[in-house]
Parts: structure tokens; sequence; C-alpha cells
């Protein structure tokens, strides 16, 4: 074998695992996206009820004092449900990007390439 075809052989092999990498890449990457999707979801959900029934109370309510302990404890909570949802969707981000990675890692760890964001 010469040493054309075997350059050509490596380069071919080392296109296929980018590709590969890239699919599985993309794959994970759907995945991820589509986890957050479906958390932003039942969140937005969850929160529309919640307001929902925040109102009924409000409408019900039968003093001035009653609507604003009503209206605070929505708050209240309402922004604690949004503080844990913003923490738990960063964390499904960061979850998603190392996933994602990963394949592009594998490959680039298959084809003898030093990995600068560990080494820096």
């Amino acid at each position: 074998m010469s040493d054309a075809q075997r350059f050509n052989d490596e380069v071919q092999r080392a296109s296929k695992n980018g590709f590969d990498a890239a699919v599985s890449s993309f794959g994970e990457a759907n995945r991820g996206f589509q986890a957050i999707a479906a958390e932003i979801t039942a969140y937005s959900k969850k929160s529309f009820e919640d307001g929902t029934r925040a109102f009924e109370q409000l409408l019900a309510a039968k003093s001035l004092p009653q609507v604003i302990e009503i209206q605070s404890k929505y708050a209240r909570m309402a922004y604690e449900a949004y503080v844990a949802e913003l923490s738990k969707l960063g964390e499904m981000y960061v979850g998603l990007t190392r996933n994602a990675y990963k394949p592009v890692e594998q490959a680039a760890a298959k084809a003898g390439v030093p990995n600068r964001v560990r080494s820096a």
C-alpha cells in the first residue's frame, strides 16, 4: 500500500468519524432541546393554573387586607417558582451542552487531537 493510499484511508476514516460525531452531537442536542421545551411547557401550564387560582381567590376576598394577603402569597410563590425553574433550566442547558459535546470530544480523541479545554 502506497503512502498516498494510506493517507487517503486516514482522511476518509477521520471524515467518517467527524461526520458520525456531528450526527450524534446533533441528536443529543435535539433530545436536550425537547426536554427543555417539555419543562417550559409544564412550568407555563402550572404558572397559568396558579395565576388563575389566585385570581379566583382575589374575586372571593371579602376585605382589602384579605386581598393584600392573597396577592402577597401569590407573588412570593410565583417568584420562588420562577427562580427554581430558572435554576432547573440552567442545569438542563449545561447538561445539554455536555452531552452534545461528548461525541465531538470522543472523535477528537480518536483522531489524536489534544483537548485544549482541559489543558487550558
